[in-house]
């Protein structure tokens, strides 16, 4: 049998989390990924999953008509689509990813369409271990063509596409999905520490509420690791989710929303930045709950 045809050529700039299972799921689907990132080790990451790798955004826009943006911070972004637009490409598709102020996505989207290039607001609604299992949901927003066009792309690493709307309605979308997400998670993590000090096996716990009314995807990802209590196997960094929180809480005052049990949880989250667990998962606010509560596991 011949080589597998390849489904197209699709770059990825921002290989860390998310953006490193969606070139590896890519690749496993039969596309060409070209990608790109500053740091050293992602590259030769996406390099063994089987990405090429481009020397930076300009020379991985050349490359490819589409280009998936999942960057850590707005300056990254601004700084990306500059390059892009300063290397006087034929016309390109920009898909961005990440959440930041719809603010900075507009000021990105402006310096593309001066140069003649296109731009989606696609934020993603899923953790790094969803990423990996391809069980994304994607809110696209802007040019609902063009959303069309980049359907079987972003079916290729996930679950769900959905056309919300103008530009920027993703990334409002994204807004309301993460608040309820935060919440959940430091619920999840209140509901495991009640437990444990009541003298209850965190493996139980775990099991008798996925099972009962009390259960969510949240409790679901999250729960496993505050019963076992390791939070190395990271799908969402604290720190990563705190900018997250911050985005949400100036939209919702932006707008003369009232979010007092989101604001309730940010103490937690913060708590958790200051003991130095702002690279471990978020569901290591359980470890922050826990001392506070003091509880004291069982040895097995």
């Amino acid at each position: 049998m011949g080589a597998r045809r390849r489904k197209g050529t699709v770059g990825v700039i921002g290989l860390g989390i998310m953006g490193g299972a969606f070139v590896k799921n890519l690749v496993k689907a039969g596309w060409h990924v070209v990608g790109y990132d500053t740091n050293a080790a992602r590259r030769r990451e996406a390099k063994r999953a089987g990405a090429a790798i481009a020397r930076n955004a300009a020379e991985l826009a050349a490359a490819v008509p589409t280009i998936l943006t999942s960057l850590p911070k707005p300056e990254a972004l601004a700084d990306t689509v500059r390059k892009i637009a300063a290397a006087k490409l034929k016309r390109k598709l920009l898909v961005e990813m990440s959440t930041f102020k719809i603010s900075d996505k507009e000021k990105a989207a402006a310096v593309l369409h001066k140069a003649g290039h296109q731009m989606i607001d696609c934020p993603v609604s899923g953790t790094g271990s969803q990423a990996r299992n391809r069980d994304l949901v994607f809110y696209a927003s802007g040019d609902s063509k063009l959303i069309a066009k980049i359907r079987p792309l972003l079916s290729a690493f996930g679950r769900g596409v959905f056309n919300v709307g103008p530009f920027g309605n993703g990334s409002r979308m994204k807004y309301v999905a993460n608040l309820l997400v935060a919440i959940n998670n430091v619920a999840s993590a209140e509901a495991m520490v009640l437990g444990m000090k009541a003298g209850l096996d965190p493996r139980m716990i775990v099991d008798l509420i996925t099972a009962g009314a009390g259960n969510s995807r949240v409790f679901e990802l999250r729960a496993p690791m505050m019963a076992k209590g390791r939070y190395d196997d990271v799908t969402m960094k604290i720190s990563v989710w705190d900018k997250d929180m911050q985005v949400i809480g100036d939209y919702a005052r932006k707008i003369c929303v009232p979010t007092p049990i989101f604001n309730a949880t940010k103490g937690i989250y913060l708590k958790a930045m200051k003991r130095g667990l702002g690279g471990r998962d978020t569901a290591a606010v359980c470890a922050v709950l826990e001392r506070m509560a003091k509880v004291r596991r069982r040895k097995r």
